[in-house]
């Protein structure tokens, strides 16, 4: 699935900025930059599914040019090593793996991922265990579109992915299609992952995703 051209396409999302038409802050609904200068003490923002980085670059500049003794950390993950060149401001770490697979050292005051779950193969997992690394008041935000959970006989499992977020504490905007939690939070779903499926279509933003395939243990 990694090597897939859908979920390894480098050019998704390269533009990308922190503020503006084409943003995080549009995206999520909030500057992450903002967002981590209002806390006190150190802080640190981790970002699922990076892209160029070129959001997180801007915002660790910002930090090293207007709040110089600011104590952030800012981590970006792709699968894609097709990071922006140039010099890096300090704090910053752009880091190509697997969203499924990586494990940090630490807690992170903000965990985001804009629209990079649409081309993960296991969605739940990485839902699951991005709310692990929260801070205890920590943030996590990510588009989620739940329309792309099946079983394994193809049929959707949207409702009981929104019903056991829920029920389990997360947040979850139909509009918007954005998944959120404050704080560890687990997510049993009793489901064993089956594999994804690549060629389904475009979903909700018109770009080709990924279908997640889950067996519930209670029908």
């Amino acid at each position: 699935m990694a090597a897939s051209p859908v979920v390894a396409n480098n050019t998704m999302n390269r533009e990308r900025g922190l503020a503006g038409p084409n943003s995080y802050a549009k995206e999520l609904g909030f500057d992450p930059y903002e967002f981590l200068a209002a806390r006190e003490g150190a802080q640190a923002w981790l970002d699922l599914c990076c892209s160029s980085g070129k959001a997180l670059i801007h915002a660790a500049g910002r930090f090293a040019a207007e709040r110089p003794e600011s104590a952030v950390t800012i981590v970006g993950i792709d699968l894609v090593d097709h990071f922006l060149s140039g010099p890096r401001p300090p704090g910053l770490e752009l880091i190509a793996a697997s969203a499924a697979g990586w494990s940090p050292r630490r807690s992170f005051d903000l965990i985001t991922c804009v629209h990079g779950l649409h081309y993960v193969g296991d969605k739940l997992r990485v839902l699951d265990r991005a709310a692990s690394w929260l801070a205890p008041d920590g943030l996590f935000v990510a588009d989620f579109d739940p329309g792309s959970i099946r079983d394994g006989r193809g049929r959707s499992g949207a409702r009981k992915v929104v019903a056991a977020l829920r029920q389990a504490g997360w947040e979850y905007d139909t509009r918007r299609k954005r998944v959120s939690c404050t704080g560890p939070r687990a997510l049993d779903l009793e489901t064993a992952y089956l594999g994804a499926d690549d060629a389904v279509g475009p979903n909700y933003t018109g770009q080709p995703a990924v279908a997640s395939y889950y067996e519930w243990s209670h029908s």
